[in-house]
């Protein structure tokens, strides 16, 4: 979405903004622990991006930003569906079982996904052989983590469903790359929070989360935690992202991927105390080398508009 009489960006915002998209992303993962401790996974997520969805779309509408037409809400609908229900709904719910840390570790094996799935589809672009290379090491991470970690310190279920919500992550993103999602990135970005949202809450009722939940046992961290979200996860570090790409190079901006987990393992050793074995850090050392190997060669025609719904995770 272009804006109007855009003045040239300082080093300073250039910086900040990477600064945000760094911190408060690898900080989301941090967040999504503490508002699962009492609440139940599926639903918070609804409310989450319900919140941050329709707020965001009534704001575009006070400026006259025009609203979907119905063939836009259907492909918002899937996207919404995989993203966000699938994507970060199972993230959630996997952060009842696991560290924060591991979770943000499994889910930056993203990019293998996407360049598998980009490659499965009808005359899809085969990967380059730094991309294969970079599958291989990351695909190692992943057999170091889980054959460890997710058995030491939570639930191998759980570690398999973060490898489901990365999957569908990139296919989600794939469907949005190749439909008509309208000429905002602002609206679509409204359209799929409101669709995940409705989505979540469904699965929420359907897994019988309303009955089953303690309500009086929600904490006060759990309620902070997902008002964090909502503002810095959903607001400002999606806004950060955007104005970035309009400003930096989409290979520059998509450095998220690897920085984003470094973050979240540091964050959860030091404030929720979560355990880093040797195991874990030789893992996330794997899986961040892989990622980079994948994200390091110069961007292909379309990157820009991949790496936007690549950025829709927080």
């Amino acid at each position: 979405m272009s804006i109007p009489n855009q003045p040239k960006p300082t080093r300073a915002m250039v910086i900040l903004a990477f600064g945000i998209i760094y911190v408060l992303w690898g900080s989301t993962y941090l967040a999504i622990r503490v508002v699962v401790e009492t609440l139940p996974p599926f639903l918070s997520g609804g409310v989450r991006f319900l919140v941050a969805g329709s707020a965001l779309l009534m704001l575009l509408w006070m400026r006259g930003v025009p609203l979907p037409n119905g063939l836009e809400w259907r492909n918002a609908s899937v996207v919404g569906l995989l993203l966000l229900v699938s994507g970060n709904g199972l993230v959630m719910w996997a952060e009842k079982s696991i560290s924060s840390g591991l979770t943000a570790l499994l889910i930056a094996l993203t990019p293998v996904w996407f360049a598998l799935l980009d490659w499965a589809l009808p005359n899809g672009t085969r990967p380059g052989w730094r991309t294969l290379a970079g599958i291989v090491v990351g695909f190692s991470g992943i057999v170091v983590l889980i054959n460890g970690d997710a058995r030491v310190n939570g639930s191998l279920l759980a570690a398999i469903a973060v490898i489901v919500a990365g999957i569908s992550w990139a296919g989600g993103s794939l469907y949005a790359k190749h439909t008509s999602n309208g000429s905002s990135a602002w609206m679509n970005a409204a359209t799929q929070m409101i669709c995940g949202g409705g989505g979540l809450l469904l699965a929420g009722t359907i897994l019988g989360e309303p009955w089953r939940t303690e309500w009086s046992g929600v904490s006060a961290r759990s309620l902070l935690a997902l008002g964090y979200l909502v503002v810095f996860g959903s607001w400002i570090a999606f806004s950060a992202y955007v104005w970035l790409l309009q400003v930096s190079t989409p290979s520059r901006v998509s450095t998220y991927a690897y920085v984003n987990p470094v973050i979240a393992v540091f964050l959860g050793w030091a404030l929720l105390g979560e355990t880093v074995s040797s195991r874990m850090f030789l893992g996330m050392l794997i899986v961040v080398a892989g990622v980079v190997i994948i994200t390091m060669p110069q961007a292909q025609p379309g990157t820009r508009q991949l790496c936007t719904s690549i950025g829709r995770r927080d």
